[in-house]
């Protein structure tokens, strides 16, 4: 089961802007569901190796990221984060959004991500 502990790691996967680090939560043939896109789950990407790239772009696009996590709820294999995330963009300009992850696992392993967001 995961736990508490568990996303602590991840958090400081995602503020170390460590692909590999966060990669290591997500089975290999995982589902990432960004909240934007034309589809109506957004824009999906299956598999590691797409979410790998997923997030090297995200990642490339930062000179500073935070992911502050505000509540986090673990309900058998289904989890619910929420979290503020703050980043100054190469660009100069400042990105700040409050998000929800639902994440769903296998083997304490993330198979399935949804992402939503305000901002």
């Amino acid at each position: 089961m995961i736990t508490p502990d568990d996303f602590e790691r991840m958090f400081a996967a995602y503020n170390a802007q460590d692909v590999e680090g966060v990669l290591a939560f997500f089975a290999e043939d995982a589902i990432f569901d960004l909240a934007a896109g034309t589809d109506l789950c957004g824009e999906r990407f299956e598999g590691k190796p797409a979410i790998r790239e997923v997030f090297i772009k995200a990642f490339g696009k930062v000179e500073h990221l935070h992911y502050e996590p505000t509540d986090t709820r673990i309900a058998g294999d289904k989890a619910y984060c929420e979290q503020r995330r703050r980043e100054t963009l190469k660009t100069g300009g400042i990105s700040d959004r409050l998000i929800i992850d639902v994440l769903t696992f296998r083997d304490q392993q993330i198979i399935h991500k949804t992402t939503y967001w305000k901002n």
